[in-house]
């Protein structure tokens, strides 16, 4: 990795622990810098701003979950299950996701990006449900929704999640997810 390389992967680390907290309006590019090693005119030269940081950020994440969490439609609560850990494993995600919703929400070629395999997903599941593979009381919008949302709802920052002192059992929680992602998916005269 060139020194140039090195120092962007710094950036983007550090941006991406500064963003996770603060959202774009609260991140500092003197912390990010800090934080990186690196001089703050570098975060000018290689992202000419701090939007334009935040959005390498969000699309690295982005692309690393589409990358790192195949999508299995023959496989819904599985999916849901593996979603879960991944949020688990990589909590500034869902505060990144929060933070773009608030502040970036117009943001074109991410919005693409997720449009894009949400469409991809919704398109199979609809699939699924006319083979009989899924149940059909759902539009398939609803179910991949449904599907998202029941993974991310252990995530950090999630403001109905009911707050404990002792966090639940993750082995329990994941079971709980793909329990209730398989009662929306397969239906109630199903033996599966």
């Amino acid at each position: 990795m060139s020194r140039s390389d090195a120092t962007r992967a710094r950036l983007l680390e550090a941006a991406t622990e500064e963003f996770s907290r603060y959202g774009i309006a609260g991140a500092r590019v003197d912390r990010i810098a800090a934080a990186a090693q690196a001089n703050k005119n570098l975060i000018y030269v290689y992202y000419t701003n701090k939007e334009t940081l935040f959005r390498a950020v969000f699309e690295a994440h982005v692309v690393r979950l589409l990358d790192e969490v195949p999508f299995t439609v023959a496989d819904l609560p599985g999916y849901a299950g593996l979603l879960y850990d991944f949020f688990r494993a990589n909590p500034r995600l869902l505060r990144l996701a929060g933070w773009f919703r608030l502040e970036q929400g117009d943001y074109d070629e991410a919005l693409t990006e997720i449009a894009k395999s949400n469409g991809e997903k919704v398109a199979a599941i609809a699939r699924a449900q006319a083979d009989g593979w899924i149940d059909d009381r759902y539009p398939p919008e609803v179910v991949l929704t449904l599907v998202l949302a029941t993974a991310a709802a252990w995530g950090s920052g999630n403001p109905v999640t009911v707050p404990t002192y002792d966090e639940p059992d993750p082995k329990i929680v994941r079971a709980a997810i793909e329990a209730a992602v398989r009662g929306v998916v397969v239906g109630k005269d199903s033996a599966a």
